[in-house]
Parts: structure tokens; sequence; C-alpha cells
């Protein structure tokens, strides 16, 4: 019997709702961002996340349940983002995920916002089956996790300090681009020369497959700064290209030495920072090399989404687990806690 699944998302600044099919099946995807209003603070702003969500969530869950062509009855479950996130902005999706499953007499699905991420590339992939190594980079998160099965993982590298997205996102900001700067970033490097400013790869002493970002964000806004003070001329575009190379190096390089040490030949990337062209290339060439396959999940698919959550929640469906007074307590969660 076929399982549709209502997915929730409202962990960051985007309201997102999706209905899925099996898990692999999206019949709708609605998504609400407010990244034109966080944009002239720099950066998001929680307690208007938190309000944006609260205006938005009932219209974004009827049009995914309208572009569906489905009902209230004809969903056989409702997943949400439980943990991380913004609390007030977990609070408002948990909240009206929570009522809305009362009220309509269905089980409630809590779902972890990593695994969601990861499972981004189900929907674009039918063939990706775990177990599997996925380095999942975003604004808030980097590590590197073993995919043991559909609700079951290990994080073996994490981020000691600041996450790779959020490393983007201040770079950006020094050297002048408007928030979100990842893709700015992104544009930058293109037009710039990689090898122009060296940058530091910081190593995490008795941990080789965690990350720290904190001396090489410091290293650009040094430089800039620098530059600023002495009245020289930046050549951002290179900057740019300097930071996203080693960015993109320092997390490929650790995901496939952790690929070769656990015997993993499937390796998939998940995140909003997977959206990012360096990082996508030099995986796919290091993998390569090395006979690993790479998954990469489709651009629209990168960023924060209902239909990662619907997929997730059928497996999680699947596998029984179900609300209960512990939602209540929405706290910023380990990927091995769920």
């Amino acid at each position: 019997m076929s399982v549709k699944i209502l997915g929730i998302e409202s962990s960051c600044d985007e309201t997102a709702a999706s209905v899925s099919l099996d898990g692999r099946t999206i019949l709708s995807n609605i998504v609400a961002s407010q990244v034109e209003e966080h944009k002239k603070f720099g950066g998001v702003v929680p307690e208007i996340a938190s309000r944006r969500h609260a205006e938005n969530i009932l219209a974004v869950v009827r049009a995914a349940l309208d572009e569906a062509g489905c009902g209230l009855s004809d969903i056989d479950g409702i997943a949400v983002t439980y943990a991380p996130g913004l609390i007030g902005a977990l609070l408002v999706g948990t909240s009206f995920a929570k009522g809305l499953a009362m009220a309509a007499g269905k089980p409630l699905i809590p779902v972890h916002h990593i695994a969601g991420h990861i499972a981004s590339n189900y929907i674009a992939h039918p063939d990706l089956e775990p177990p599997y190594l996925c380095l999942v980079a975003s604004g808030g998160h980097s590590q590197i996790t073993e995919v043991l099965s559909y609700t079951k993982f290990r994080v073996i590298g994490r981020t000691r300090d600041d996450a790779a997205g959020e490393a983007f996102d201040k770079c950006a900001r020094v050297l002048g681009y408007p928030y979100p700067g990842g893709v700015h970033i992104d544009r930058a490097a293109k037009k710039g020369d990689p090898d122009r400013y060296k940058l530091p790869i910081p190593k995490v002493t008795g941990s080789e497959y965690d990350f720290s970002f904190s001396g090489l964000k410091t290293a650009v806004i040094n430089l800039a700064h620098n530059a600023e003070q002495k009245g020289e001329t930046l050549d951002s575009d290179s900057l740019a290209a300097s930071f996203q190379k080693t960015a993109a190096e320092m997390l490929v390089s650790k995901t496939v030495e952790a690929a070769k040490a656990f015997g993993y030949k499937t390796v998939a990337v998940a995140g909003g920072v997977s959206a990012n062209s360096g990082v996508r290339e030099l995986m796919l060439h290091e993998c390569g090399k090395r006979g690993i396959k790479v998954y990469l999940p489709p651009l629209e698919l990168c960023g924060d989404n209902g239909a990662m959550i619907a997929c997730q929640g059928y497996y999680d469906f699947l596998d029984g687990k179900r609300a209960d007074e512990s939602l209540n307590a929405v706290a910023t969660l380990s990927l091995e806690d769920i």
C-alpha cells in the first residue's frame, strides 16, 4: 500500500511543506523564503524568522496539499523538523504540526533536520541505498556521517567551531557581497585566481575527520582588513576563489580519507554547501580517481525544503518512529541522538 507523508520544515528562514509518495516521489514542494527580508540585516534575524513562519505556515501547508491533489484524510502521517535549528522557528513548525496531527487524527513523526538533508539524495537518485558515507555541509552544520540505514547514523567527523556555510557567508560579507553569501562567493570564484592568496588549512589534533573553519575565515577577514588599512586594492574575486578552493579541499579531502578508512565506495553530499560548484567538482574529481561513486542533490534540494522532511519522514514512519512528549523539548541535538 502506498504511503503519503506531509512534511513540514521551519528550522531557519524557509517555511516549507511537501507531500511525498512512498518517500521518493514528491507530489508537491512549496517553499516560502524570507531571504529578501533578512538580506538587509546581513543574516537571519531569529525573531523576524519566527514571526514570518507563524504568518506563512498555514498557507504553505494548504498549497502543498492542493498541489499534491489530496486532503488531510489522504495523508498517512505528518512529519516535522524538530531539531536542530532556531528555537522560535522550530516551535512554530512543531506546534502547527502537533495541532494538525491531533485534529486530523494522524501520527506525528519528528524528523531530525540533518537526516532530512541526507534524504534529499533519495529523491533525486532512486538507486541510492544505505550504507554509504555522507558529507553534510550547511550554514549551521558540517559533518561526515555514516548512513548505516535509512534511520540509523553515526557521525565520524564534525566541525569544532564554525560551519562551512557560516564561513562562506561571513567571508562574503567582508568582501562586500550581500547575504546569503555562498552563491556570490561561487560566482566571484569563477572569475578569480584560486592560487593568488595562500590560506591556511587548519588541523584538528587527534581528530583526523573533524573540521575547523574559524582560522580560515579569520585569515580571509584579516587579508581584507589589512588591504583596506594600507589603502591597497584587494583582488576580491581571487580571494573568493582562494577561499572556495581551500574550503572545498578541507571538506573533500577529509571525506575521501574517511571513505577509504571505513571502506565505503559510495559517497553522498548534502546541505546548502552541496550547491557550491567548487565542492561538487572537487568531490567528483577526487572520488572518480579512487573509484568511489558520488551522489549529489539537485540544486533545488540543497537548501532547506519540505520534500527532504517528507522523504525522511516516510522512512521514520516505516521504522515506527512517533512523537511523544519529548517533542516539547525542541533542542539542538546531534544526529547520533535520534
